[in-house]
């Protein structure tokens, strides 16, 4: 129950309830009063009068960590930019992200902490984040190092992929084909294995077409991040990239997953850093097989900025095809709405009407507005006192609320496309937006 000054002020809003400012300074009293829930319904007052109020949202996402909701902090806080979050929200929202296993994610945005803080540390956080990466090495040379802490054997395949044939066909005659026919392939000399780049706007499922890759020919996945390479020690993150790609020639065939690849890749010319020049150069080294075999070790990677990636990466026999990943289609959203919608309490959904206004949604971008009308429904249940079902009316008030991420990343792939695009390598963007040159 709020101590009586706060009231005081609460009863002052119930007579002006359109005073911005006391709201917020009730909602802050009140959060350092630990009353979490009460805070959030105020903040939420703020953003209905005064829309897009960095303070609110901030305070709204705070409530919601302390209220361990964390997959609803996560949509604030990504609506923000680098600049709106201090120190100690961008650890929160590193923070969420560990609760919800975007491991990462939030290596990327801990990255940044410590790079404008070099003294930061957090015990909790480096357990998640720095302690897998150091002495790597020495355990995967171990010959009882356990192989399943990295890899797995996916279970879906490419009928569980919504939408994306055009991908599933590329990748099929670079990866599957190959594989099934071996010999056919033998005979014209192409070797099975070899690299494929996976690009486009964040959140569009290259990590799942990539697993599902792995799981319609029945190969073991690893999929790697720069958290399981990089280490401290001069020359053990060049060590732990050499061993990663051992396990996967032990292991063939098996297709070896990079994530945000530019953050391995990133053109040499721009990197100040000696160091991670010398992991670029052991990356390209791996992956020419110089001193081993790759027969069989599939390479797919995934990034968002594909004009970051040293061009060295793009050489035949690395990942010589690159291949855009765009925003689902109409029928594809659709299907996934319907996947992501099942087990929750719903009436009344018409999916194709949700879709049809969900244009540029990513896949992300969907549950992130299943998440919205989700947190809705559930204030609305604790205050009726039972379950009230999810309905498209509420699907599309969140669809309309939350803007799709895809947005900020076209804005900046189509300059790259019209002004950088010598080879023809982002004619895919132009061809999406509909643009000529």
């Amino acid at each position: 129950m709020p101590n009586k000054t706060i009231q005081g002020l609460i009863e002052a809003l119930n007579v002006s309830p359109d005073n911005v400012p006391l709201r917020l300074h009730v909602a802050e009293l009140l959060v350092d009063d630990k009353s979490y829930a009460e805070a959030a319904d105020q903040f939420q007052e703020v953003l209905k009068r005064s829309y897009g109020n960095t303070r609110a949202q901030l305070g709204l996402a705070n409530c919601y960590y302390n209220m361990e909701k964390y997959s609803a902090a996560i949509i604030i806080y990504e609506q923000l930019s680098q600049e709106q979050l201090s120190e100690e929200d961008q650890v929160r929202f590193v923070r969420c992200l560990i609760k919800e296993d975007s491991l990462q994610q939030a290596m990327d945005i801990y990255q940044k902490i410590l790079h404008a803080n070099p003294l930061f540390s957090d015990d909790e956080i480096d357990s998640y984040l720095r302690l897998p990466s150091a002495g790597m090495g020495d355990d995967l040379a171990n010959e009882d190092f356990d192989d399943d802490y990295f890899m797995e054997k996916p279970a879906i395949k490419f009928e569980n992929v919504g939408g994306m044939q055009r991908i599933k066909e590329e990748i099929a005659i670079k990866i599957i084909q190959p594989l099934q026919n071996p010999d056919l392939y033998k005979a014209f000399g192409k070797k099975t294995g070899g690299g494929i780049l996976l690009y486009g706007p964040p959140g569009c499922g290259k990590t799942f077409i990539a697993k599902a890759t792995a799981g319609e020919i029945d190969a073991k996945f690893i999929n790697i991040g720069l958290h399981d390479i990089l280490d401290m020690w001069v020359g053990n993150s060049e060590k732990n990239l050499h061993e990663i790609f051992e396990l996967a020639r032990r292991n063939a065939p098996c297709v070896l997953f990079f994530d945000e690849v530019d953050a391995m890749g990133a053109s040499r010319s721009d990197l100040k850093q000696s160091a991670m020049r010398h992991v670029i150069n052991q990356f390209l080294a791996e992956l020419d097989g110089v001193e081993s075999d790759n027969e069989g070790v599939l390479v797919l990677a995934a990034t968002n900025a594909p004009w970051s990636v040293d061009p060295a990466f793009r050489r035949p026999g690395r990942f010589d095809r690159i291949i855009f990943v765009e925003p689902p289609d109409e029928a594809a959203r659709e299907e996934i709405f319907t996947d992501m919608l099942e087990g929750k309490p719903v009436a009344d959904i018409d999916t194709k009407k949700i879709a049809a206004a969900a244009k540029d949604y990513s896949g992300a971008d969907i549950k992130a507005a299943i998440d919205i009308a989700t947190e809705d429904k559930l204030r609305e249940s604790m205050s009726k006192g039972s379950i009230q079902p999810i309905t498209t009316k509420d699907l599309l008030k969140a669809v309309k609320q939350h803007r799709p991420t895809t947005l900020e990343w076209f804005s900046s792939a189509k300059n790259y496309a019209l002004y950088a695009n010598e080879s023809g390598l982002y004619d895919d963007i132009l061809k999406y937006l509909k643009i000529k040159k």
